[in-house]
């Protein structure tokens, strides 16, 4: 059975490894879903489930870090809008 810091370990890796991915959209769902899942790890139960889990955020964390080499392969130069500094987006009042 993973020892907690083990856990805490695992789940930063995945949120590191998912920092790593330059689309906007990809890299807010990996941390999104990285929080839901270890949200719902079984709390006090058996070492068999608590082991799986462990097990499956393990391999998780391995197709990140393939996701993450893929979508660098395949950068747009571009930035997304939710990247962009505020500062360009001034608005207008409309009279």
């Amino acid at each position: 059975m993973p020892a907690a810091s083990e856990v805490t370990s695992l789940y930063r890796a995945i949120l590191r490894a998912g920092s790593g991915i330059p689309n906007y959209n990809i890299r807010e769902y990996v941390k999104r879903r990285a929080g839901e899942k270890f949200r719902e790890l079984p709390k006090g139960g058996s070492a068999e489930a608590v082991e799986a889990a462990f097990r499956r955020g393990c391999e998780e964390l391995e197709v990140v870090k393939r996701q993450a080499v893929v979508y660098k392969l395949y950068a747009r130069k571009q930035k997304s809008v939710m990247e962009l500094p505020p500062e360009g987006l001034e608005l207008k009042p409309v009279l």
